[in-house]
C-alpha cells in the first residue's frame, strides 16, 4: 500500500484556445459588472497607504509574536520559546527584520528599544552558513539555540510509488512532503543555482501537475484538529516561514497600512465577517461562517449547479440591488422570502457580498502576499506559498474561504451541464477576491487581478491540502510548548508546596504504571463510553482507528451510551501539545514517542 495520498485530478477541460478566449471574455465581463456596481456608491471607503520601513518591520514582528523585541518590555518566555525553535534560515530572517527596524529608527535619530545584538549575537553571514557566534564573555549565547530541520528530500527516497499501469513516458505526480520547512526546500534559489522544481515548468503549459502527499506517520493534522492556542502559535511560525520562503525565492513581501473608516455593524452587506459571525453565534452557537453566506451557497447548490452559465450570467442589476436591500433589513427577523431568489440572483448576491466586505476576504495585510505568489514560476512553490497564506488567515476568513472553495469545486464538477470549466470559474471569481470596496478598479489593477485567476485555480484544485497543518509546523509548536514548560517557576512558597505534592502524586502514579509504560502500554480515557478506561498495548502497526474500534467492540453493539449518538475521536491532550485530534491512520507509537507525557482521550468534537 502506498505511503502517499493522491490529490484529486484536474477536471476535464475544453480546447486550450477556445477555453482561454472564453475565460478572458468572462473575466472582462465580470470586471465591467463590478465597475457598474461600484458607480454611484456612497459608502465610506477604507483608505490604505504604504507603510514606512519602521512601521512595516514593527507590524511584522508583532504579528510574528515577537513584539517584545521592539516594545521595551523584557523578553518573555513565549518569545524565547519561539526564537529557540527557528531554523537558521528563519532566524536569519528575524534578525534581518529586526536589524532593518533598528537602522530605520537610527535614520530618524531615534534610539531603538533593543539592538539586534541583544537578541542575535551572530555575524552577518548567509542564512545557510551562519552559526551561533561567541558573545562578549566568550560563551555561546543561549538566546537562540537553532533547530536543524531534516533536509529537504528532493528525490523523496521514502516515497513508494502508487501502483499503476500508466506508461513510464507520462509525467509522474509531484511529491509534497510536510517533514521539512518549505524554505529549506528552495535552497537552490538562495545559493543562486537552478531550482529543480522550476525547471519542470514549460511555458504555455496550462495543465497543472497533480500532487501526492507523503502521509506522516503521526497522521495528517487539519486546522480544526488543534487547540486555538496552538493555532495562534502556528500563525506566528507561518509568517516567519512564509517570509523566509519568499526571501529565498527573491520575492519581497509588502504590506498595506489602512486608515479605518466607519464600518457598518448592522445589516448584511458591508459588515465585517467577525461582526456578522458574532451576531449569528448569539442565535446559533457554534456557527463557523456567516449564516447569510451559508444560505446563499445552499441556494445555489439547490438550484444552480446544473444551470448553464451559473456565476457567469448575471441577474438583473436592479433586481439584485432590490434583493440586497431586502436582505439587509429582513434577513435577521426571518421575513426575507428566499423563494423569490433565482439562481442568477443568488450568484450576484454572493459575489456582491464578497466584494463589499469592508476588509477583503484574503485580508488587507496578506493580499499583497497572495498577489506576489503570481511571480513564482513553479506551481509546487506557488501551492506551498498559498498553503502558508491560508494558514495565516484569521479563523472566520479561513472558514469562509473554505466554504467558498468547496462550492466552486462542486460547480466545476458539473461542467458538462453548466459549461463552467475550472478556467471559467477561476476567471470570474478572481476579480471578486482581489477587488474590494476599499480599492479602486484602475486598469493596471484589473490586469493584475487577471493573473490571480491562476492562483484561484490552484486554490480550487488543491483545497484539501490547504487545511492541513504540516508536520514541521507542529514540531515548532511542540518545541515551543516544551520550552515554555521548562521556563515556568513557582511564584510563591504555597505554589511550590502545591506543586511538590502534585509531583509526588504523579510520581506514585507513574511508578504504579511503570511496568505498563515499559511494555508500550497506554491508558485511554473514554468518559462517554460505558467502559471509561482501557489499557492499550501499542506496536508499530497500532493506529488511532484500531483504538476506537476496540472501544466500540468492548461496549457492544447494543450499547445506548452517548458514543452511539456522537462519533468519537482519539485525542492527544497535554504534554507538548495543547490538544490534537488524531487522524484515524495515525500510528500511535510514533505519537507516543514525540509526546510521551500526553493523556489519551476518546471523545466527540466540540465543534
Amino acid at each position: 500500500m502506498s505511503s502517499a495520498e493522491a490529490m484529486p485530478p484536474s477536471p476535464p477541460e475544453r480546447s486550450v484556445s477556445r477555453d482561454s478566449q472564453d475565460s478572458m471574455d468572462d473575466y472582462w465581463s465580470e470586471m465591467r459588472n463590478i465597475e457598474e456596481d461600484c458607480q454611484g456608491g456612497q459608502e465610506e471607503m477604507i483608505e490604505r497607504g504604504s507603510m514606512d520601513e519602521a512601521e512595516l518591520e514593527e507590524a511584522w514582528l508583532h504579528e510574528a509574536g515577537l513584539s517584545t523585541l521592539v516594545s521595551g518590555a523584557p523578553t518573555d518566555s513565549p518569545t524565547e520559546a519561539l526564537l529557540s525553535t527557528l531554523t537558521r534560515s528563519q532566524a536569519a530572517m528575524v534578525k534581518k527584520r529586526l536589524d532593518n527596524y533598528t537602522q530605520t529608527l537610527r535614520k530618524r535619530n531615534k534610539q531603538p528599544i533593543r539592538h539586534v545584538r541583544d537578541v542575535f549575537s551572530t555575524p552577518d553571514t548567509s542564512p545557510a552558513e551562519h552559526a551561533p557566534a561567541m558573545s562578549t564573555n566568550g560563551q555561546i549565547p543561549p538566546k537562540l539555540p537553532y533547530w536543524t530541520p531534516p533536509k529537504a528530500r528532493h528525490s523523496c527516497p521514502t516515497f513508494n510509488p502508487v501502483e499503476s499501469s500508466v506508461s513510464e513516458c507520462q509525467l509522474e505526480p509531484d511529491i509534497l512532503s510536510f517533514e521539512a520547512p518549505y524554505s529549506e526546500g528552495v535552497t537552490a534559489h538562495r545559493k543562486g543555482r537552478d531550482c529543480r522544481d522550476c525547471q519542470k515548468i514549460r511555458k504555455g503549459d496550462r495543465d497543472l501537475p497533480t500532487f501526492q502527499i507523503v502521509k506522516p506517520k503521526q497522521g495528517l493534522t487539519r486546522v480544526y484538529d488543534l487547540s486555538s492556542d496552538d493555532m495562534k502559535k502556528i500563525g506566528c511560525i507561518c509568517l516567519i516561514e512564509l517570509t523566509t520562503f519568499y526571501d529565498a525565492l527573491g520575492i519581497e513581501l509588502k504590506r498595506n497600512r489602512f486608515v479605518r473608516g466607519r464600518v457598518r455593524e448592522t445589516g448584511i452587506f458591508g459588515v465585517p465577517l467577525n461582526t456578522l459571525l458574532e451576531n449569528d453565534q448569539k442565535k446559533f452557537p457554534g456557527s463557523k461562517i456567516p449564516l447569510v453566506f451559508k444560505k446563499l451557497l445552499s441556494k445555489l447548490e439547490q438550484t444552480g449547479l446544473q444551470t448553464e452559465g451559473i456565476l457567469r450570467v448575471p441577474g438583473s442589476a436592479s433586481r439584485v440591488k432590490h434583493l440586497r436591500q431586502e436582505l439587509d433589513t429582513k434577513f435577521y427577523d426571518g421575513s426575507f422570502d428566499w423563494e423569490q431568489v433565482r439562481h442568477n440572483d443568488a450568484a450576484g448576491l454572493l459575489k456582491m457580498f464578497i466584494r463589499e466586505l469592508p476588509h477583503p476576504l484574503l485580508t488587507l495585510q496578506h493580499l499583497p502576499a497572495f498577489t506576489a505568489a503570481q511571480k513564482i514560476s513553479s506551481p509546487k512553490h506557488q501551492l506551498q506559498a498559498l498553503h502558508l497564506l491560508v494558514l495565516l488567515l484569521p479563523e472566520v476568513n479561513r472558514d469562509t474561504l473554505k466554504a467558498l472553495l468547496e462550492f466552486l469545486r462542486k460547480v466545476v464538477a458539473f461542467e458538462e451541464k453548466n459549461r463552467m470549466s475550472l478556467w471559467n470559474v477561476s476567471m470570474i471569481v478572481a476579480p471578486n477576491l482581489f477587488t474590494w470596496r476599499g480599492k479602486s478598479s484602475r486598469q493596471e489593477e484589473m490586469q493584475g487581478a487577471a493573473g490571480a485567476a491562476h492562483l484561484v485555480r490552484l486554490l480550487i484544485m488543491h483545497q484539501d491540502l490547504l487545511w492541513t497543518v504540516p508536520c514541521f509546523l507542529i514540531s515548532h509548536v511542540r518545541k515551543m510548548n516544551e520550552m515554555a514548560m521548562s521556563k515556568k517557576t513557582p511564584s510563591s512558597e504555597k505554589t511550590k508546596r502545591k506543586l511538590l505534592r502534585r509531583r509526588t502524586t504523579d510520581r506514585e502514579k507513574e511508578k504504579s504504571e511503570v511496568t505498563d509504560l515499559r511494555e508500550g502500554v497506554i491508558r485511554v480515557q473514554a468518559p462517554l463510553h460505558a467502559k471509561v478506561s482501557m489499557a492499550i498495548q501499542l506496536d508499530g502497526e497500532t493506529r488511532a482507528r484500531d483504538v476506537i474500534a476496540r472501544f466500540d467492540f468492548e461496549n457492544g453493539q447494543g450499547s445506548h451510551t452517548t458514543s452511539r449518538r456522537h462519533k468519537c475521536y482519539l485525542f492527544e491532550v497535554g504534554g507538548n501539545i495543547g490538544e490534537r485530534c488524531l487522524d484515524p491512520d495515525a500510528l500511535l507509537l510514533e505519537v507516543y514517542r514525540v509526546n510521551p507525557h500526553c493523556e489519551w482521550l476518546l471523545k466527540s468534537r466540540t465543534t
